[in-house]
């Protein structure tokens, strides 16, 4: 009897503790084999990839393995991602879109499948399909661009806008924002709207074009970076990279580097850094039993000009 009186304590502390450890080990198991698919428009644009790296590296540090899938502005290919992300067994998506409209039905395609989606920077039009939106203020980024741009032009002057990818709810809050102050100037005149996709390549190519017909241009807006860096590229080779003003949208170093050297006057500081973190965070709130997330949240968008450019560095502020 006294025997049995001593191992019972033992057996019931040894019962315990198998539990606890049972316990710790299956809540340790279901974060790390969690899996978080990155899906980006495209890796053909530093400012995605820096999107795309940096969702990813939050993901990892929280825990999860990533992947990066690049969708070369293709909703085709976005299609065949998100199959693929679905079939794999990712159990969330931070998602880029390639197109507002085209991309809804990959979104509802994982929410169907369970899968929640958190879009980074592009939104798509729908008002339930995402988890969460987060986006940039494009819009009230660009009335400050428009504000400067007036300033800069004297009130006056023809101008040329240069449109990204037709198909991108930024491109038209962009050109949206800026026309909400620079219409009000009767002395401005845009003589030529195109697209160029958000391309470098393509934007020097349209600036080329339009040259031919408005040799006599005096500004140049430009719906990001990319694009500015190839408008100015054309207006340095056509001889009049002094007589024309650029202004781009998504603070790349190039254009930093660019205004430093008085080159390009101002552009709007996106911080997608800031954005992939929080998709990432959310994600893992996800995870934990969140739910409540805000359907849109907006980054500010910050205007970079040559006065306050020693500020900044490449998509965000130095530390």
């Amino acid at each position: 009897m006294k025997h049995s009186f001593a191992i019972k304590p033992f057996v019931a502390c040894l019962f315990v503790l198998m539990l606890l450890l049972c316990s710790c080990g299956n809540h340790a198991g279901s974060g790390k084999h969690k899996k978080i698919a990155v899906i980006v428009s495209t890796l053909n644009n530093p400012w995605f990839v820096v999107l795309a790296q940096t969702a990813a590296a939050q993901a990892q540090a929280l825990g999860y393995e990533t992947k990066i899938f690049d969708s070369q502005n293709n909703t085709s290919v976005e299609a065949d991602n998100f199959e693929n992300a679905i079939s794999a067994g990712y159990n969330a998506i931070l998602f880029n879109p390639t197109d507002a409209d085209g991309s809804v039905s990959n979104v509802q395609e994982a929410k169907s499948a369970g899968i929640p989606v958190f879009c980074m920077d592009r939104e798509v039009n729908s008002v339930d399909a995402a988890t969460s939106q987060i986006l940039s203020d494009s819009y009230s980024g660009c009335v400050a661009i428009g504000k400067y741009f007036v300033e800069k032009m004297n009130k006056r002057g023809k101008y040329v806008e240069i449109l990204g990818l037709v198909g991108d709810n930024n491109t038209w809050n962009r050109s949206k924002g800026f026309h909400s102050v620079v219409d009000f100037f009767p002395g401005l005149t845009m003589v030529a709207q195109q697209s160029a996709d958000f391309d470098r390549n393509k934007a020097m190519e349209v600036m080329e074009s339009i040259l031919q017909a408005h040799p006599d241009i005096n500004g140049v807006f430009c719906g990001n970076d990319a694009m500015a860096s190839g408008a100015y590229q054309a207006l340095v080779a056509a001889g009049k990279a002094n007589d024309v003003k650029v202004f781009g949208f998504d603070g790349a170093q190039d254009v930093i580097e660019s205004i430093q050297a008085k080159k390009i006057l101002a552009t709007g500081m996106q911080f997608p850094k800031v954005i992939a973190k929080t998709a990432a965070m959310y994600a893992d709130e996800y995870f934990k039993g969140k739910r409540d997330f805000p359907k849109k949240m907006p980054v500010e968008v910050e205007l970079v000009t040559q006065e306050n450019v020693n500020d900044y560095t490449g998509y965000g502020k130095k530390e």
